[in-house]
């Protein structure tokens, strides 16, 4: 964990008239930009699917980030993670993996999802590192040019 970013000054909010422009502003770096969508393609892409549910992602008060999650099971019998996106300025400091957590926590409180899943371009290796850091497990699976990982939620219980 990188000492700078504290869990506490990172937050996500639902996509509102407030926060949407700003998530449409935000970059990705230059070696991303051939591994997903625009983040404008993302949100309009929720007018069209209602269950996908976008949040922006805040860091000190500010949008720094957008993600995206499916709220219906799809393939592999789990909830999918459509986006994930931290402005290239502040790639690499932990926002998105501490965001992500937080995803995966409103997955497991609205849906009580057990089953997450993620999709991504094989070469795409921040990606591949922050779902192997978060427990995501390749299985194998594949859809189209994308490998699918699973992360499988265990309950707690006492």
């Amino acid at each position: 964990m990188k000492g700078e970013i504290n869990l506490k000054n990172v937050e996500i909010k639902e996509l509102n008239s407030e926060n949407w422009y700003e998530c449409c502003k935000l970059s990705l770096s230059n070696e991303q930009k051939d591994f997903m969508e625009s983040n404008s393609v993302s949100i309009a892409q929720t007018k069209f699917e209602p269950t996908l549910k976008p949040y922006a992602i805040y860091y000190e008060g500010q949008v720094r980030g957008f993600l995206m999650y499916n709220s219906v099971k799809e393939e592999l019998d789990g909830y999918w993670i459509y986006r994930i996106m931290i402005d290239k300025t502040f790639q690499g400091k932990g926002i998105g993996s501490f965001a992500t957590e937080l995803m995966i926590l409103e997955m497991i409180k609205t849906l009580g999802a057990r089953r997450i899943i993620v999709g991504y371009h094989p070469q795409n290796k921040a990606a591949h590192q922050l779902y192997k850091n978060l427990g995501f497990v390749d299985f194998g699976d594949r859809f189209g040019k994308e490998q699918a990982v699973i992360k499988e939620i265990i309950p707690f219980c006492v």
